[in-house]
């Protein structure tokens, strides 16, 4: 196994930015995700670790080689296209053995590795069916076989999932990662999806308009974003404003409106937030973090009336979009025995201080 290194690599096309300055180290064995919307230069990157695309700066390092200027058949990379980029006039067989002919590998050398590599992705059986005689899932797993019989050092993946329906979606997400953990091999890994990384990832690298906003696991990218784009972006939150009206030891208290005041833990702050009596904040607070509270509790601290604009039932939850004055609230309620709010309805709800996070 080797890790992959991104010394502040930047890419220009003509006048437009396409990367700029990302500086990171993949692990050996780790599977790392570049996220982000259409355009934030998340597959841009990928094929420069590929050598689809040379750096304008940087370097790219595959263990202690610098692989930056390197041609892509050189890098010993295995990559699955968000298309998957089969040959339809090639059986299931002679598509995963691609790579090896090219190599020039010896027949019986290749019929071994082939039929290793379909039943490592459950396809022991279909070595001589046409690719259009395959369904979605079926193609994606010939696509991601001829990517690992080849053995690389690395696994690049780009939107792999983006064709296939969601049932099928989810299954071939955890096909994948079966294979990542069973193999052990260095795996990037492209998408816009925020639950396929947080499913999925060792790491997400979070990324906007080509520059890198966050890197973390998912739980810190989630519970401890750096800015008001990771909190949006990743999952739902409620970013509400106010000003900081005391600061009082280990808690800040912050004025939405003139009727609500809430308090959070001044250690729950992002880098860029600097907590001050009078300073303008953003608050950061999950849905899933906001419950009813009883009728009793009402005046208690984080505690407010709110009424009810919309409510969805799922199965799992119970979404609600709720407004608290001019204050517009999300919460979702995991769990049985709550009785389903109306549209109109009143209802009070309450966040616990250490839900809160600030943001600059």
């Amino acid at each position: 196994m080797i890790g992959v290194t991104l010394d502040r690599v930047s890419k220009q096309f003509d006048k437009a930015r396409g990367v700029e300055n990302v500086d990171i180290q993949i692990k050996p064995g780790e599977f790392f995700t570049f996220l982000g919307p259409s355009g934030c230069g998340k597959t841009t990157t990928l094929r420069m670790i590929a050598g689809f695309y040379y750096p304008s700066d940087g370097r790219i390092l595959f263990g202690d080689r610098n692989v930056t200027n390197m041609p892509p058949n050189k890098r010993n990379t295995g990559m699955v296209f968000q298309n998957y980029a089969l040959f339809p006039h090639m059986t299931v067989f002679e598509n995963i053995a691609f790579g090896l002919q090219v190599r020039k590998q010896g027949k019986a050398e290749i019929r071994e590795k082939v039929t290793r590599a379909q039943k490592l992705v459950h396809l022991d059986g279909y070595g001589e069916r046409r690719i259009d005689q395959l369904s979605g899932g079926q193609q994606q797993r010939v696509a991601l076989a001829r990517a690992l019989v080849i053995e690389p050092n690395i696994l690049l993946l780009d939107e792999p999932l983006s064709n296939l329906d969601a049932k099928l979606r989810e299954e071939t997400r955890q096909e994948i990662k079966r294979l990542q953990l069973e193999l052990g091999i260095t795996t990037i890994y492209v998408t816009h999806d925020q639950s396929e990384a947080m499913s999925m990832s060792d790491r997400i690298m979070v990324m906007k308009e080509g520059v890198v906003q966050q890197i973390g696991t998912p739980q810190e990218i989630y519970n401890r974003p750096v800015n008001r784009f990771v909190a949006s972006f990743i999952g739902e939150s409620n970013l509400w404003e106010g000003t900081v009206e005391r600061m009082d030891g280990e808690t800040a208290q912050v004025r939405l409106t003139p009727d609500l005041l809430l308090t959070g833990l001044a250690a729950n702050a992002s880098p860029e937030c600097k907590l001050a009596v009078g300073q303008k904040v953003t608050l950061s607070v999950r849905p899933e973090a906001i419950s009813e509270a009883d009728p009793s509790e009402r005046g208690k601290a984080n505690t407010f009336a709110v009424k009810v604009l919309l409510s969805e039932f799922t199965g799992v939850s119970m979404n609600y979009i709720a407004e608290a004055g001019p204050i517009s609230v999300k919460a979702m309620f995991v769990g049985q025995g709550q009785r389903m709010r109306q549209r109109d309805e009143e209802a009070l709800f309450t966040v616990a201080r250490d839900s809160i996070y600030f943001l600059g």
